[in-house]
């Protein structure tokens, strides 16, 4: 998008934005303006950044043709009851809050002609490899959420979905990178049982995670297909396999997903 791209809120999630905008050369750092009410994040993202920061969120909210609102969902109503009135109804706003409807956003901004975008990104964009979650309101047009999509993923990867969907981007995306932190110090403390130094048990650990995802994204292969080409027959994979379906590995999973997509649902 060209013009101004404002954030309010410049924590991790913002600053992750930032910098793979300015990564991709999708904005250069005198077209970034934005603000915290804490001087320490602020003054880190123009020393990481080059930004240019303001004195409050009515101060963004005029100034630029996108606005993400990076800030949490407790602080959100009031966010949106500062710039409500001040928003040009031609600027696109992002929200990045957890839990918070299209509905939620156009009635904290006390208006009905905004453009409102609502996503759900996950930490992994912290290294420029995010998946966020996608959906606007009837005010977005199509050219504009193409646009919108090309921005996230300057960190990641971006898809559209319906809004009913965002709790299960919550459940598979949003919250998952915990799952997968814990399957990773699972399979390190193992190795560490069996002798392996800690460091490397999590470096073999990681990367074997990350190199099975990729495979798996750039093969377009079904995932059961990719397990199958490792368990050869009477071989060691298909042991740990076994184990793993006995103790009902998958079954887990499925619950953990639906357990949080319930919470989700219910914020």
């Amino acid at each position: 998008m060209d013009g101004k791209i404002g954030f309010i809120g410049l924590g991790n999630m913002a600053t992750a934005i930032m910098g793979g905008l300015l990564a991709k050369k999708m904005a250069k750092p005198e077209c970034i303006i934005g603000y915290d009410k804490f001087e320490t994040a602020a003054k880190k993202a123009v020393e990481n950044y080059n930004i240019t920061t303001v004195i409050n969120e009515k101060a963004v909210a005029e100034a630029v043709d996108v606005l993400f609102l990076a800030v949490k969902p407790n602080v959100l109503p009031e966010v949106l009851k500062k710039i409500g009135p001040y928003v040009d109804k031609k600027t696109v706003i992002i929200s990045i809050a957890a839990g918070k409807s299209l509905a939620f956003l156009e009635e904290g901004l006390g208006r009905k002609d905004l453009k409102i975008v609502r996503t759900m990104p996950n930490t992994p964009a912290l290294v420029l490899e995010g998946c966020t979650g996608v959906c606007v309101n009837d005010n977005v047009t199509e050219e504009e959420t193409k646009e919108v999509l090309e921005l996230l993923g300057a960190f990641g990867r971006a898809s559209l979905l319906p809004e009913k969907l965002m709790d299960v981007v919550v459940g598979i995306s949003g919250s998952s990178p915990a799952y997968v932190f814990m399957f990773i110090e699972a399979m390190a403390d193992a190795a560490v049982a069996a002798g392996m130094p800690r460091a490397q048990a999590y470096e073999f650990s990681a990367q074997a995670v990350l190199g099975s995802a990729k495979l798996l994204l750039e093969t377009g292969k079904h995932p059961g297909e990719l397990k199958d080409m490792v368990c050869s027959p009477g071989g060691t994979t298909i042991q740990a396999v076994k184990v793993l379906e006995e103790m009902g590995f998958r079954a887990a999973v499925m619950d953990a997903v639906e357990a949080c997509i319930e919470k989700s649902k219910n914020i």
